[in-house]
């Protein structure tokens, strides 16, 4: 007998049809029937897995592609991508806007005494920014914000495709451990992505056992980078949070991942390494879900489809951007996207913007 295959739409509609034909003596099975259907799908499952459900994103020429983050750490992703969409030829054109959803200078997110301030504020954000610049899709260059974002009264009614970086960073994370066994893996994080768990949550759920998996938080660390990715300090305080999470752990350290979930965390990454040289551990790999998000604009079949993609960046911010912090990021984003190294410098300052 041959093998038949239902698409998805085909199994409702022959499900409707069988279970109809029995509704008359059972009359709550066409009922319960309905409830599974609905629940089961994207709509009424209340939120879509990153990447799913952009088919009418990649059949538009032209698209705006928005990128934010609680800071700086975000460019490093928007510039990834940049430098990818150049090469992909998807579309005829891709506007790209970095909208910082930084509230303040002095104080971020992780300041924040409460979860619903964090929430109300990153909301209100995410609303100035679909009503501002009408993205075709959202990149969440941030943990922090990725792990509230599901939360947010933005998220229940918004239209636009919204991805976060956790996906990525837990599927890198899954793939090594997978591929070894006996290994374990350090999460670095700020302290909102840490408290909130997320990584541990969703690892856990794959069935990776918790005594395989270490969070540490390393407070403020994420502002120092933006002064200076390559300073003294920096450095120190990346040693700091290396030391304190290998001492966590009981010995003898068995193979060990790590993971940087800040999106601020990849312009150190020399500094990271020397830490761990230093404290004489030899990682396995070093995994940086920044470029990973980025998968989700290169649908393969879509790769070559116009004869070349004309690409403008620009990045906007509530709150003044230091020249300290321009000159820092801005060379380590020439060598990447000098496109996204030029928004920055040439910012807009949109006081009131959220």
């Amino acid at each position: 007998m041959p093998k038949i295959t239902l698409s998805p739409a085909n199994l409702v509609e022959w499900g409707l049809k069988m279970t109809f034909r029995k509704s008359l003596r059972f009359p709550s099975l066409l009922l319960i029937f309905l409830i599974a259907v609905i629940s089961s799908s994207p709509a009424g499952a209340g939120s879509q897995e990153p990447g799913s459900g952009l088919d009418s994103f990649f059949l538009k020429s032209r698209v705006t592609v928005a990128v934010t983050d609680s800071g700086l750490g975000g460019l490093s992703v928007m510039a990834e991508a940049v430098r990818r969409m150049k090469e992909s030829d998807i579309f005829e054109k891709a506007d790209f806007i970095f909208f910082n959803a930084l509230f303040s200078a002095g104080s971020g997110y992780n300041s924040l005494k409460t979860r619903t301030e964090k929430i109300r504020i990153f909301s209100s954000a995410l609303e100035s920014l679909e009503s501002r610049y009408r993205p075709d899709i959202i990149l969440i260059g941030c943990n922090t914000l990725s792990v509230l974002y599901e939360d947010t009264p933005f998220s229940r009614k918004t239209k636009v495709p919204v991805v976060g970086i956790v996906a990525a960073g837990v599927e890198l994370i899954s793939r090594g451990l997978q591929e070894h066994s006996e290994a374990s893996v350090i999460i670095f994080g700020t302290p909102t992505t840490i408290s909130e768990g997320a990584y541990t949550r969703k690892l856990e759920s794959l069935g990776f056992a918790s005594s395989r998996i270490h969070s540490q938080s390393c407070p403020e660390l994420e502002s120092f980078i933006e002064r200076d990715y390559q300073g003294d300090e920096t450095g120190m305080l990346i040693s700091g949070c290396v030391n304190e999470a290998l001492q966590n752990m009981e010995p003898p350290l068995p193979p060990l991942f790590v993971s940087l979930n800040c999106t601020h965390y990849g312009y150190a990454l020399p500094l990271w390494r020397k830490a761990f040289e230093e404290a004489g551990v030899k990682p396995l790999d070093i995994l940086n879900p920044n470029s990973r998000m980025t998968d989700v604009l290169f649908d393969k079949k879509y790769m070559g489809r116009h004869k070349k993609t004309e690409v403008h960046a620009k990045v906007v911010s509530m709150v003044e951007i230091s020249r300290s912090k321009i000159e820092s990021l801005g060379g380590w984003l020439q060598e990447v996207s000098p496109e996204v190294a030029d928004a920055l410098r040439l910012y807009e300052h949109v006081p009131g913007l959220f």
